[in-house]
């Protein structure tokens, strides 16, 4: 039985790398214009297609990446430049007006995008939250005195817990979005394009560093 402690650390280092409070103005930014059972659904998609992923990861470890001959680096800057695009449409409000420019169709197919990219890719499961997912993989199976697989289905359930409570935690967003009226909403837009653009770069910086140092 694994302890409490290694439990608790677990789900601390998910939540930090995951981090839902500071991605849900993230959310916000990225659904403007949405409906709520839209940007719902954008929501629980993304949060699905994340834990799809640390779940094939936390089982698998880097053998995907490995058999693929990719780095984590090479993930994080490749995530990195992808992102940056995001920012730039949000920035630019190319995203909107795509939005209104399409059919109801082509706005659900829309929706199924943003789910997998960005949101799922790499804001909830980037990088940082693969590479913690493979490393405490490897930690929680060794300490798991009776069975192997007792750890990774321990952290399995850890993973679970934290992407059930970023969904709640995105839903939540839309609440602030019935009071900040469209300048408000045009002022949010911009600003965290230009941070996600931040990060973006940090995300190309920190993987380009790893690469050629």
């Amino acid at each position: 039985m694994l302890s409490y402690d290694v439990i608790l650390n677990a789900f601390v280092t998910l939540f930090v790398t995951v981090d839902p409070i500071g991605n849900a103005p993230l959310f916000l930014g990225l659904t403007i214009g949405m409906s709520s059972m839209d940007r719902r659904m954008v929501a629980i998609r993304g949060c699905v297609v994340a834990l799809l992923i640390l779940t094939l990861f936390a089982v698998t470890g880097t053998a995907i990446l490995d058999a693929m001959g990719i780095t984590i680096d090479a993930f994080r800057v490749a995530g990195g430049l992808l992102l940056f695009y995001t920012a730039f449409e949000m920035i630019y409000e190319k995203r909107q007006e795509r939005k209104e420019e399409v059919s109801k169709s082509a706005v659900k197919e829309h929706i199924a995008s943003i789910s997998v990219f960005p949101l799922a890719i790499p804001l909830l499961a980037g990088p940082g939250t693969i590479s913690a997912t493979i490393l405490l993989s490897s930690e929680m199976s060794a300490a798991s005195t009776e069975h192997h697989w007792m750890g990774i289905m321990t952290l399995l359930a850890v993973i679970f817990v934290l992407l059930l409570l970023t969904a709640i935690t995105l839903m939540a967003a839309e609440l602030l979005d019935k009071y900040i009226g469209n300048t408000g909403k045009m002022i949010l837009t911009r600003l965290l394009g230009v941070l996600l653009a931040a990060l973006s770069v940090q995300y190309v910086a920190d993987g380009a560093q790893a690469l050629f140092s």
